[in-house]
């Protein structure tokens, strides 16, 4: 299992709690960005990876790369689209997570929004982050990885032929 953060537009909170989730539980995580990335230097689980610039270059890389199985951390719509068909866990930065159930409405919501802001329309922007956010990202990521980790556990088992 890998952990996958749209690192462009990720807020910093949210990836220093990656961060520490990586660390502590030993999880490969792997920032995507089309700038450079400055990592902590006592993390040997994370590394960056800096894409040519171009309107979503990023977002293929992930998709590209991350497999079933894997975490991903996006407040990109159509890339959560993208991974959730793909069978990839994925969490917005918010403590939500897309599911093939909610991905649909989302990226109906996201293409509404847009095409109002293509007429001139000021749609306002995201609201701003609050600690309640943050807190719920915390807690979705530290339940999701559980989910996760034991899903592969129970894999584990059965392709071990043991349990």
């Amino acid at each position: 299992m890998r952990i996958w953060i749209d690192a462009d537009a990720a807020p910093r909170d949210v990836k220093e709690i990656v961060f520490r989730a990586a660390l502590r539980l030993e999880i490969e995580t792997i920032l995507v960005a089309n700038a450079r990335i400055a990592l902590p230097a006592n993390n040997p689980f994370l590394t960056a990876v800096r894409v040519a610039g171009g309107p979503d270059v990023a977002d293929d890389h992930i998709a590209d790369e991350a497999v079933e199985g894997d975490l991903a951390v996006t407040a990109d719509i159509p890339l959560a689209a993208r991974l959730v068909e793909k069978g990839v866990t994925t969490l917005d930065p918010r403590g939500e997570i897309y599911t093939e159930a909610n991905i649909g409405e989302r990226l109906s919501i996201r293409d509404f929004m847009q095409g109002l802001r293509d007429t001139g329309v000021d749609t306002g922007g995201p609201r701003a982050r609050s600690q309640r956010e943050t807190q719920a990202f915390a807690n979705a990521l530290d339940r999701t990885l559980t989910k996760i980790r034991r899903e592969a556990e129970r894999r584990a088992r059965r392709e071990g032929g043991t349990g």
